[in-house]
Parts: C-alpha cells; structure tokens; sequence
C-alpha cells in the first residue's frame, strides 16, 4: 500500500509560487481553496470567503544595497533579470502587472479602457518592499472627504470622479542610492564690513541737513577645496505614470521598516514595471545629491556670504536598492483632462490633482472686491 504525500501547509505553498514564472501568482486558501489576498497591516494572506489566514513566511535573507557597477555589467548579460507578464495603457503608457486570462480592463493610472494582451517582460527584480499597512476601506474614505472638501470645484465633479469607484491598491518602483562623494569647488567668499557715509534729506523744515549713516558692504575673494559627503537611500521614483509632484509628496516613507520581496504581498494588487532604469535613476539622485553638497560647499567657504562658479563630483561606492513602495491610487477624466488621486498606504498621506472652477473663483473675486469697497466707504463716511 502506497504511502499517500505529506498535506501542504500555507507556508509550503507560499514558498513554491515565489518561484512561479511570468504568470502572476495566485495563491490557494489551504481551507477552502478560494484565492487568497494580502490583508493590509498585517503578515498574512486572508481568505475573501472563509477568512482563514495564512501566514506568510519571513524572509530569511537580509535587505542590503547592490553595487551599482556591477550590477550595470550583469544587466547586459540579463543575468539578473525576471520575467511577468505586463498590460500597457495606450493612453498614458503605465505598465502594471497582469494575469494571463484578462484581455480587457481599467487602467488604474488614467481611467481609459485597455483591450490588449498581456506580454511578458524582463526587467530587475524588487528585493524589498513596504507593504500595505492602509486598507481598502480607509482609503476610499480618504478620497471621498477629499472630494467633499475641494474648495472651487465644479458642481459636475463629484458625479464625474466616481465618488462610489473604488480605489486601486499599485506597488510603485523606486530606486534609493548611497553614495559617497568627493566635490571640487571653486567660489568666492563675501566678508561683511561696515563703513560711515555722509548722506542729504529734506528736514521736516524743508531745509536740506546732512547726516551719516553706516551702509553694509562685502569684500570678495576668490576661493576653492574639496569637500565631502555620505549619502544614504536617496529615494528616485521609477515611474512616469504618476504625477511627479505628488508622488514625491507622499514622502516620507518609512524605509526603515522594509521587507524582503515576496510574491505573496502582491496577492490582491498591482504592480508597476519601472519606466525609469537603475542608469536614468542615478542621474536624478546625483540632482537631488547636489542640493546638499551645495549646502556643505557653501559651508565650507565660510564668510558671511557665498558664491559657487564651479562643482566636480566624483560618486565612489555607489549601491542600490529596487523597492516598490505602496499606494492607493483612484483616476478620473473631467472635461477631456485625467485627475489622480493618491495615498500613501503607509502613512495615510493624501496628495491628488484636481479641476478648478474658474467661474466659482471669479464670482467670489468680486463679491470680495464688492465687500471691500463697502466697507472702505463706511470707514471713510464715519471718519
């Protein structure tokens, strides 16, 4: 008699789908066999129709930056690189993960239908990630009030955003760089000093007087060095779907509390393929970079004021990390224009883009133009 196999535990059947291939994971509820769903806020998948949950391992590796040069020479040789499957929106152009059986669909991003099919595609893999600790629920609630409290909206709005869509969970790509750099300079030093001139006015008489009075000057010398600077997790959005200005104020996140990627936190959600590579990524850290090392250099000059005419940076040790970071994102068209809304589902931070009513502002212009002048003409009649 043939000795039946062992059952297999949540844990087992977490572990095997991390090593799916392009196909999306999809993971079973050892209970009922439904599909099972990251619950936001805690390390577990939960089953939507029995509630059972299912633990998800801990990672045992540790989450460390990857040397940059290195890994620009392995990416030419593909050899670290993974392969899912990804729906692209002809309208705006985000690609976010997809399953194999859905040819037709929403884009989260701009709101516009996708008929396509879902082509697979090699790209970096995440080694970490911050999870959904906001659900669903929190944030729908956000985006409502938000709606409600847009000041000088049009009327239309409300009905045309969808007040009753439900928002969409994305894990967006990032990059964070260290680096440390060494920065030639060349400037100039301005020193206060302080000297008495003799000036002329017209008295209260209306004869001219003379008197003196101590006038502020800088003295400039040429200058020049070297300074110094470490820099840790410098945070680069990878994607070009999103609002750069908003996206970026959704910050801070809470880098810190980053988990080793695993399959089983995307259950439930989207994630977008990054737009902008580890090497375009890297020039925008160098900018970000540049804002403080002009704060060291201008320090480092000394005097009461500073000029800088020239900067050469040389960026030594550089490492990386590819995180995806999560938001709540809901899109809606007004008038022919795409407007998002997004959380922070972290943090609970809220940014979003919104429609003014220009009629609203210039009603309230004038009707606060007419309350001036009235009250200007009382003041002047009981003076």
């Amino acid at each position: 008699m043939s000795t039946p196999p062992p059952l297999k535990t949540a844990d087992d059947n977490i572990d095997e789908k991390n090593d799916s291939p392009a196909t999306q994971s999809e993971f079973k509820c050892q209970q009922c066999g439904a599909k099972l769903t990251y619950e936001p806020g805690t390390s577990a998948l939960k089953c939507g129709y029995c509630d059972f949950e299912n633990a998800i391992p801990k990672g045992e590796e540790d989450i460390h930056e990857l040397d940059f040069h290195q890994h620009l020479l392995k990416l030419k040789d593909g050899e670290i690189t993974e392969e899912k499957l990804f729906i692209k929106c002809t309208s705006c152009g985000a690609e976010s993960t997809s399953e194999a059986n859905i040819t037709s669909q929403n884009c989260m991003f701009c709101d516009s239908e996708i008929v396509t099919t879902a082509t697979s595609k090699k790209l970096l893999k995440p080694r970490s990630l911050l999870p959904f600790k906001i659900d669903r629920r929190v944030a729908e609630t956000s985006y409502k009030d938000w709606l409600k409290s847009l000041w000088f909206a049009p009327n239309a709005l409300k009905k045309k955003a969808k007040l009753d869509v439900a928002v969409s969970g994305v894990y967006v790509p990032h990059w964070t760089y260290d680096a440390d750099t060494l920065s030639y300079y060349t400037g100039q030093r301005g020193t206060h000093y302080y000297t008495t001139e003799m000036k002329t006015r017209t008295g209260s008489n209306g004869q001219r007087e003379t008197y003196s009075q101590v006038v502020r000057k800088t003295r400039w010398s040429s200058t020049s060095g070297a300074v110094t600077d470490e820099f840790d997790d410098v945070l680069v959005v990878a994607s070009r779907s999103l609002p750069k200005k908003h996206i970026r104020e959704l910050e801070p996140w809470d880098l810190n509390n980053l988990t080793p990627y695993k399959d089983a936190y995307l259950s439930g959600f989207k994630s977008e393929s990054y737009q902008i590579n580890i090497e375009q990524g890297f020039e925008t850290a160098k900018k970000i970079m540049e804002d403080k090392i002009r704060v060291t250099i201008k320090r480092h000059i000394g005097g009461d004021e500073q000029r800088i005419s020239s900067i050469k940076t040389q960026h030594n040790n550089v490492s990386f990390k590819h995180i995806l970071l999560p938001v709540w994102l809901s899109a809606y068209c007004y008038n022919q224009k795409v407007y998002r809304f997004l959380v922070n589902a972290r943090t609970g931070e809220v940014q979003g883009e919104r429609p003014w009513s220009w009629v609203k502002i210039a009603l309230t212009s004038i009707a606060t133009i007419g309350l001036l002048a009235g009250l200007s003409y009382l003041y002047y009649i009981n003076v």
